[in-house]
């Protein structure tokens, strides 16, 4: 099924390091291409800047690769559909986490409310990091989406596995905007939906999975 998505549609891909996002992220852009829907793919700003630096940025640097995400994205979204390896709230999470500071958040989610489909990576994949802190960057994801309200799928799996649950996650979500639109109720599309995995369809479910993943924790 190809799923129907108008242009300046932006599926936004977000995770802690280790979590699939870029490999997702690009199989996503090409499988959409191979659809013959027009999409292009925003890279991490973050990653490029370290790769280049050989360093983790600071406070100032941070701020400017989050306003730097959020610009390319919104470039990108006049062309057609976008496939966001990450966006300025990832930037925002480690801006609070490593520096202690949440003056990003606020421009972060402002942005990310305008991003139609948002794909949270789960925390299946092995770590070659720090387990700790993957798990506070996942935590913290969760926690700045709901509080903005923003709706989001969690897609697990490897390989094909967490290519076909992105799939239908954008699947259900264009399904079901475009229902909405149909049924001409506005309010509709108020309320977060969730595509916790391939075997269930109760976010409950996918919570409790989390919450005794990070109890084992050792």
């Amino acid at each position: 099924m190809t799923p129907d998505l108008p242009a300046g549609c932006v599926i936004a891909l977000l995770g802690a390091q280790g979590t699939g996002k870029t490999e997702l992220a690009n199989a996503l852009a090409a499988r959409l291409s191979q659809r013959d829907i027009v999409a292009t793919l925003v890279a991490d700003v973050s990653h490029e800047w370290q790769m280049r630096e050989r360093r983790a940025p600071d406070t100032a640097e941070l701020a400017a690769i989050a306003r730097e995400q959020t610009r390319r994205i919104a470039s990108a979204a006049e062309q057609g559909v976008v496939v966001a390896d990450t966006t300025a709230l990832v930037a925002a999470v480690h801006h609070d986490i490593l520096l202690g500071e949440d003056a990003l958040y606020a421009n972060a989610l402002t942005a990310h409310r305008g991003y139609a489909i948002t794909l949270l990576m789960a925390l299946d994949l092995p770590n070659v990091g720090d387990d700790a802190q993957r798990d506070r960057v996942d935590a913290s994801l969760r926690a700045a989406l709901a509080r903005a309200g923003a709706p989001y799928s969690v897609i697990h799996g490897r390989g094909p596995d967490r290519l076909a649950g992105a799939w239908n996650a954008i699947n259900a979500s264009a399904e079901a905007a475009g229902n909405a639109s149909g049924r001409g109720s506005p309010n509709a599309e108020q309320r977060p939906w969730f595509w916790p995995c391939d075997k269930c369809s109760d976010p409950a479910c996918e919570h409790r999975l989390f919450s005794d993943l990070v109890a084992r924790r050792p």
